[in-house]
């Protein structure tokens, strides 16, 4: 966890992510990359000069999910937890009945999380997106949509005035299991239909491929690339 907070805290100063006197709500969605972040910027709120607090944040998608593990995880690193009901899932699945739903899915709990972020007084929202998440969107965009784009670091909603901060962005998704592993951090297995049938499933499993020996170091080059790239937000 050490080596996993000090790379968040070089991505929050790199980006300058986090202000004096912020309320950083953590988008928890019971899954290791979330429950990790929430433990490193609790970790990382111990000590660091600006001095900010954290609180987990949680939908509940309608799925009738049990969270009194990760409250206790909360409890454990001394941060407040919210859990939010939603009927997401009824909508996506059952109303619309979407083939390819990650992209409504998506834009409803982007929506839902922020107002809750609101409701609870946070400036900013925090998002477990790793350095693997960042190369695999690089590649959605490029191969599905024939651009070159990526999320930003930090991205400020003028709706609504938060920001939305992605700490992680240094960090790679297999020290995140081992440290989820590790530590017996209470993960929760997803309870959606589409779990691990989708284009960036694909994209996953490209990129470990290319990885292998023969190109190995692909990942760290197409990160420098990004980052490089001229792409928003991403300039140092």
């Amino acid at each position: 966890m050490k080596r996993i907070v000090s790379r968040v805290r070089k991505a929050v100063e790199d980006y300058d992510m986090i202000k004096e006197g912020d309320k950083i709500g953590v988008g928890v969605s019971g899954g290791k990359d979330s429950l990790v972040l929430l433990g490193a910027l609790a970790n990382l709120s111990r000590y660091y000069p600006k001095k900010f607090t954290v609180m987990g944040l949680t939908l509940d998608m309608g799925y009738k999910s049990d969270y009194s593990a990760i409250r206790r995880y909360c409890e454990s690193l001394g941060v407040e937890y919210v859990v939010k009901p939603t009927n997401i899932a009824e909508v996506v699945f059952d109303y619309r009945k979407e083939e390819n739903p990650c992209s409504l899915c998506a834009k409803l709990r982007r929506g839902a999380l922020n107002d809750l972020a609101i409701e609870q007084g946070c400036r900013r929202v925090a998002l477990g997106h790793h350095n693997d998440d960042v190369l695999e969107t690089f590649l959605l965009s490029l191969l599905y949509e024939g651009r070159i784009n990526c999320f930003a670091p930090v991205t400020y909603l003028d709706r609504t005035g938060l920001y939305s901060i992605r700490p992680l962005i240094y960090v790679r998704e297999g020290d995140i299991r081992a440290v989820a592993k590790r530590l017996e951090i209470p993960v929760m297995k997803s309870s959606c239909p589409a779990d691990g049938n989708t284009k960036r499933a694909e994209v996953k499993e490209i990129l470990a491929g290319l990885d292998k020996s023969v190109n190995a170091g692909l990942k760290k080059r197409m990160f420098t690339a990004i980052r490089n790239s001229g792409i928003d937000g991403w300039q140092l």
